[in-house]
């Protein structure tokens, strides 16, 4: 299957020393070569990069990894298919407006029974279960609520309700979930999720799948929290949270906003 990588964070950060371990599992250290993407929220606006062919020899990927693009939220995801052709047009992470906005998308698993999801507004470009379910959830989303929820109780209402249409999709197979909308950060865990925050005292991290060390006090304020989540942990030195299967985690500048799910119970 594929691997998912995300992030949140209160400050303007890169991605770039969790990438690079991220990027060796596509063909590399993993079996995932069958393209990979990154999306990036910064400063109001929203840029990606996709390729169908592995990580590990992208020359796109290493234009990620040396340039430190600066961003308050991250999807990335490596695809081994399953689904589809390996082509461009299905190759996550996957985007569509809503309220205005870029809601990003990247899925883990496979689903049975996909091609029966009915679609109202959004149809997808390629031909995998993954754009076909990103396209039902964002529809179902749409129809509860045409306009952006602006108090707590709509909000907290969005939260349910998405949940809810998570643990549908999670029926019909392995649904592991990353979803943005430039303010938010939802992440549901179907069979495999993992997180991590990291704030003041910082301290040194070392990749499990490349030979690579940070300090991250060179790099912080004591102010700074970020927060990653993958389908694996990608560190060897630190201590990592795995998500509860059906349990639904709304992220906000690093900082777990609800718990929706099993946990939460």
């Amino acid at each position: 299957m594929c691997e998912l990588l995300g992030m949140s964070a209160n400050v303007p950060t890169d991605i770039c020393f969790s990438f690079t371990g991220f990027l060796h599992r596509g063909g590399g250290t993993g079996p995932h070569r069958d393209g990979w993407g990154i999306a990036f929220y910064e400063e109001g606006g929203y840029r990606d990069f996709r390729d169908p062919h592995p990580s590990v020899g992208s020359p796109i990927a290493r234009l990620i990894t040396d340039y430190p693009i600066k961003s308050n939220i991250v999807i990335s995801h490596i695809r081994q298919a399953n689904v589809g052709q390996v082509r461009l047009a299905n190759t996550h992470p996957f985007v569509r407006e809503m309220w205005g906005r870029p809601w990003c998308y990247a899925h883990n698993g496979q689903l049975d029974g996909w091609r029966g999801m009915p679609l109202s507004y959004y149809r997808p470009i390629g031909d995998t279960d993954s754009e076909h379910a990103f396209c039902w959830l964002l529809g179902e989303l749409r129809s509860r609520f045409p306009e952006r929820p602006t108090s707590d109780a709509e909000r907290q209402g969005l939260w349910r309700l998405l949940h809810q249409l998570c643990e549908r999709l999670r029926g019909l197979g392995v649904f592991n979930l990353l979803l943005a909308d430039g303010d938010y950060l939802y992440t549901f865990c179907s069979t495999k999720l993992a997180h991590i925050t990291r704030r003041a005292p910082f301290g040194r991290a070392s990749l499990s799948d490349a030979e690579l060390t940070v300090n991250f006090a060179e790099h912080t304020t004591t102010r700074d929290i970020v927060s990653v989540i993958a389908t694996e942990p990608l560190t060897d030195n630190e201590a990592w949270e795995r998500m509860a299967p059906g349990e639904l985690l709304v992220w906000r500048d690093g900082v777990i906003q609800a718990r929706i799910g099993q946990r939460a119970a």
